[in-house]
Order: structure tokens, then C-alpha cells, then sequence
């Protein structure tokens, strides 16, 4: 496996970097498979802070082929659901036409907005899974800048593909040049601040590299000339959409002197919280006399058991989505099952770590499945 190494800044090109954790032996993959276990890949997650700019990196990178073998973008639950009627309906404000959408992988943002408007949609992205009853013009590479898109369009989207890009200075400026002025960027992503804050473990990973917070998402568009429109948030800890229109008179503006420190102590607040949370799960696992299950067959999980995570007296791991059931987490031993084997059992206990989708988790198990659950969180 091919590492590539940061040594700069990928939104100020500043090289003075300070090492700030790492997670030795992390998955590289955050899926499920059927492999066999000896087969997984491993490679320590190093952070690293720029001086300069307050920017949090990923310092090793995988190589895209093996950290995108398959698409497990689920999207699963009621929460996702809602985020893209909210930004199918927040797209609709700008009544495209023809629109270009980065990393569609299931292709439901187009069914959602083509419920409100007629479109002609054309969704770039390496490893499709439409859903059922999605109409689109699929064009299966990444998007990088060889991409060329001959025909008329107006608007190019994407939603939660930003913070996956590995050179997210280059991709804006690919995409400046790409449009002409008047054109339309619109996209949706993670409100990262706020995971941080919140100690959300599906943050910052193997996928989202950077620490890809407004100020930077600002910066770039500001410096490759984009004027932001329009700017929403849905929920207080899910997403912001930006609606943007390019524009090349936008000035190029500053980074704040305070980002350094406000972002480290952010990180090093997540890596204690996790270390003691840890701590505390183990005592509790250790002496409960009830089965335990793990929920999370995704990188919530991967990142407790990073952290030490005991799991050898779980039974298994629970998941919503039927794509992961009856499968392994990558980089770990444990098979994954449906919420649905709960119902049967006396007082289980259920660790879950799933950031803002927690409460919808709980609520559906305990209304739904069983009553009796206990839930560590």
C-alpha cells in the first residue's frame, strides 16, 4: 500500500506542522465485508496541526482505491432522510435546470429535488448504487481535473463529498475554472465545528482528512471566486448547505490569528474525552452480567476500539442498514446483526456512539424492539 505524506497546509501551502495524536494500527476501510479477517488493511492515523493556518490534517493519506473499494454510503434513517428534503428544497431556490452532481452515489438528492423540479441530472461517481426509481445520467469516475463535461449546464452540486477531498484548494479551483461566471455551486457539508465540539467520532477519519470548518470552506471559495449566496444550516449539528454563485470580482479574504489554538485545544479536549470514555465503558463491561452489543458497524465503532475498547464480551455488533448485516466490520472481528435480535432479550445493554444520530437509534429500539434495552453512551 502506497502512503502519500502531507508536509503542507492544503488550504494555505504553510509547511510549520506539529504532530498532535495518533491511532496506531486503524482500519483503512470503514465498511463491512465478507473477507476474510487476515485480509484487512491497517495504517496508523496521524493528526497534524498547522501553525499558520490553525488547519487540522490527516499527515498519511490512503490511496483512493483501497479506501473507496465499494460504496457504503447507507444514508440510512430518518435524519438522512430529512437532510436531503432540506437540501433538495434549498436547491430549489435556485430552479436549476441542468445540473452536474459530484459523488451522487445513490442518486436520492436527485429523486428529491426532481419531485419538485423537472431536471436534467447527471451524477459523477466512481462506485454508483442507485436507488430504485432514480433517473440520471451517470458518468462512473472520480471527478478530479481531468474531468471534461461538454454539454449545456448550469449548476454543479455536491453533497457530503467536500470533506472527502484530498486536495480541497485544487478541487475549487478546478471548479473554477470549470464555470463561467453566473454558474452555480451548491453543496451540502458536515458542520464539523460542532461534531468536534461534541466529540462526534465520524468527524475527522481515513475519509475526512481535513478538519473542514467555515472559515477554510470560506476561504477558498473567496480565493477562487465564488460569492456566497445563500447559507444554511440544518440542524445545530448535521450540515450547512452553501449556495454560491461564481463570481471573479470576490476579494480574497484572511484566516483568523486564532484558529491555531482554538482548533488544538478542540482535538486534544476530543482525544481525552475518548481516552476516559474508554476507560469508564470497560469498567462497566466488565462487571455487567447482561449481554452487550456494540451499535455501529461504521467508524463509530472502529474508533472505540482504537481507543481500547474491551469487545470480547459483546456478542455481536447492530446496524440498520441490510447491507451491513450478516457481514464483518472491516479491521475487526465482529460480525454485524439487526437491531431486531434484541427483541427476545432480557435487560440487554447497548453501547452507542453515534453522534447526532443517537436519539433516533434509541427511540426506535426502545419503541420498537424492546422496551427493556439499557443503553451506554
Amino acid at each position: 500500500m502506497e502512503i502519500r505524506t502531507r508536509n503542507r497546509c492544503e488550504i494555505t501551502k504553510s509547511e510549520n506542522l506539529e504532530i498532535l495524536h495518533t491511532l496506531r494500527n486503524f482500519p483503512v476501510y470503514m465498511g463491512c465485508t465478507k473477507q476474510l479477517q487476515k485480509e484487512d488493511l491497517v495504517a496508523d492515523m496521524t493528526w497534524v496541526i498547522f501553525k499558520n493556518s490553525g488547519l487540522i490534517e490527516l499527515k498519511e493519506l490512503i490511496p483512493l482505491n483501497i479506501l473507496y473499494p465499494e460504496n457504503h454510503a447507507g444514508a440510512v434513517g430518518k435524519i438522512w432522510d430529512n437532510h436531503h428534503n432540506a437540501f433538495a428544497k434549498f436547491l430549489s431556490y435556485y430552479n436549476p435546470n441542468s445540473l452536474i452532481e459530484i459523488g451522487g452515489a445513490h442518486g436520492i438528492l436527485s429523486k428529491k429535488y426532481q419531485d419538485i423540479n423537472s431536471s436534467n441530472w447527471t451524477i459523477v461517481e466512481p462506485n454508483p448504487i442507485l436507488a430504485s426509481g432514480v433517473k440520471v445520467n451517470l458518468i462512473k469516475c472520480f471527478f478530479d481535473d481531468t474531468f471534461i463535461f461538454e454539454d449545456d449546464y448550469d449548476t454543479i452540486v455536491h453533497s457530503h463529498v467536500f470533506e472527502h477531498i484530498y486536495e480541497p484548494d485544487a478541487f475549487i479551483k478546478y471548479l473554477s475554472k470549470l464555470m463561467k461566471d453566473g454558474k452555480k455551486l451548491i453543496f451540502s457539508i458536515p458542520n464539523m465545528k460542532v461534531m468536534l465540539e461534541r466529540k462526534y467520532t465520524n468527524c475527522i477519519n481515513f475519509e475526512h482528512t481535513i478538519f473542514l470548518t467555515e472559515p477554510y470552506v470560506e476561504y477558498l471559495l473567496a480565493k477562487h471566486g465564488f460569492k456566497i449566496d445563500k447559507k444554511e444550516y440544518f440542524m445545530d449539528d448535521h450540515s450547512i448547505f452553501y449556495g454560491t454563485i461564481k463570481d471573479s470580482s470576490v476579494q480574497p479574504i484572511q484566516l483568523n490569528d486564532s484558529l491555531y489554538e482554538e482548533n488544538k485545544k478542540l482535538y486534544l479536549d476530543y482525544i481525552l474525552y475518548h481516552e476516559v470514555l474508554v476507560h469508564n465503558l470497560n469498567k462497566r463491561i466488565e462487571n455487567s452480567t447482561t449481554k452487550i452489543y456494540l451499535f455501529g458497524a461504521h467508524v463509530f465503532s472502529q474508533y472505540l476500539i482504537a481507543f481500547g475498547l474491551n469487545t470480547s464480551k459483546m456478542v455481536c455488533l447492530l446496524d440498520n442498514d441490510p447491507n451491513k448485516q450478516g457481514k464483518r466490520l472491516y479491521g475487526t472481528d465482529m460480525q454485524v446483526a439487526s437491531p431486531e435480535i434484541l427483541k427476545n432479550i432480557e435487560n440487554p445493554m447497548v453501547i452507542l456512539k453515534a453522534g447526532v444520530y443517537n436519539n433516533e437509534i434509541k427511540k426506535d429500539i426502545l419503541k420498537n424492539i424492546n422496551h427493556n434495552v439499557r443503553f451506554m453512551e
